[in-house]
């Protein structure tokens, strides 16, 4: 174990972070993205630190091979970009850098400064954009080059005792950002961690937040969510905690009024790998026990098959995914049970008509359960 040291302001060295290194920190070296460290090597061949960060980092050290690999540097995103050709630069605020190989797309952001406070979008070092990260697991800093872990705030020991403690102090990390308040959650689900006492007091008493949050975020999220392995241990604790209503409200009143549905709608959440066939597949998940709850589905031809869509879309707000992806899933719901569509009733419906025509289906279900005509 190494220690990075820095000039305090009375000029004596002061010690920053722990450096783990190979043998400490147990990273298999394998299972960290060839094209990652082909990235790190081109820019620090440039001059610019870089380092693998986040959720990457955590997975590995937790023997996880993850799905995705971002990258920080020194590097500013038009010297990046430069390195990279056809990597394409994003963002209003804060611009970071897409860098494409192949199918793959990798994420490269420029140290930020805390000159602004934790929302600061201005360029800075390590030594600050460590302290603007969310929680310590996810503020590690790994050199696939020399194999080493930077660690300026005891993310490794919390990894250990499996605890999520956050980096930015808790009377505000959530006031400044509600959506950390699903990723700490969804973080301690999916690693089995800890959520200390005073983290979910903040969450319990701070949740009325996420009904500031754009539906375009809470999208993002549950996107994320349900495309995890542990999508159904996420959506269960998430439910628990009194957040999950702020993302599928009328799934949660559900799971809350009806443990049938609960059960039903967690194992259909359980029975989705991760791995999407086709697209769509993992927003099923959210709305196929729904629909088998309100009648019994028999094999013909559906004839009204826009306004059982606009029930699903009605079903999953305030969610908004594409049409296409949607549309997917519900015409394998359908298919899975014997149904076809004529094409001539498959028509663009505006989104607007879509409360009232989820109130028709809701309506049905409350009389004699009568079908929907196939």
């Amino acid at each position: 174990m190494r220690y990075r040291y820095s000039t305090g302001q009375n000029g004596k060295l002061v010690k920053k972070a722990i450096i783990y290194t190979c043998n400490e920190h147990g990273i298999n070296f394998a299972d960290v993205d060839i094209d990652a460290v082909n990235i790190i090597r081109r820019l620090k061949s440039t001059g610019h630190d870089s380092y693998i960060v986040g959720g990457a980092v955590r997975d590995l050290i937790l023997g996880k091979k993850p799905k995705d690999f971002d990258i920080v540097s020194t590097a500013a995103p038009l010297k990046i970009k430069k390195v990279f050709r056809g990597s394409r630069i994003i963002g209003r605020r804060f611009r970071i850098v897409h860098v494409y190989i192949g199918q793959k797309i990798f994420e490269v952001a420029t140290f930020r400064s805390l000159k602004d406070g934790n929302t600061s979008n201005t360029f800075g070092s390590i030594d600050e954009d460590v302290f603007r990260r969310d929680f310590t697991m996810n503020a590690l800093f790994y050199d696939p080059q020399q194999q080493i872990v930077v660690d300026y705030v005891n993310g490794m020991k919390d990894i250990k005792r499996k605890q999520v403690k956050p980096v930015i102090p808790v009377n505000q990390i959530f006031s400044e950002d509600p959506v950390r308040m699903i990723r700490a959650v969804k973080y301690a689900a999916a690693a089995g961690f800890n959520l200390p006492v005073n983290l979910k007091l903040r969450i319990y008493n701070q949740s009325k937040l996420l009904k500031t949050i754009s539906p375009s975020r809470l999208t993002e999220e549950i996107q994320k969510i349900i495309r995890s392995d542990q999508a159904a241990a996420i959506v269960d604790l998430l439910e628990k905690m009194g957040l999950y209503g702020y993302l599928q409200p009328q799934a949660s009143k559900l799971m809350k009024s009806d443990a049938a549905f609960k059960t039903c709608y967690l194992k259909t959440m359980a029975s989705f790998n991760g791995n999407e066939v086709y697209p769509g597949q993992a927003l099923g998940c959210l709305f196929y026990d729904y629909l088998e709850s309100l009648q019994k589905w028999e094999p013909g031809v559906i004839e009204n098959y826009n306004e059982i869509f606009m029930t699903v879309r009605s079903f999953v707000l305030p969610m908004n995914p594409p049409r296409f992806e949607l549309g997917q899933a519900l015409r394998k719901f359908l298919s899975v049970r014997g149904m076809t569509i004529k094409k001539q009733h498959i028509e663009r419906i505006k989104p607007a008509e879509g409360a009232e025509t989820g109130a028709v289906l809701k309506k049905k279900k409350r009389g004699k359960k009568k079908r929907i005509t196939p």
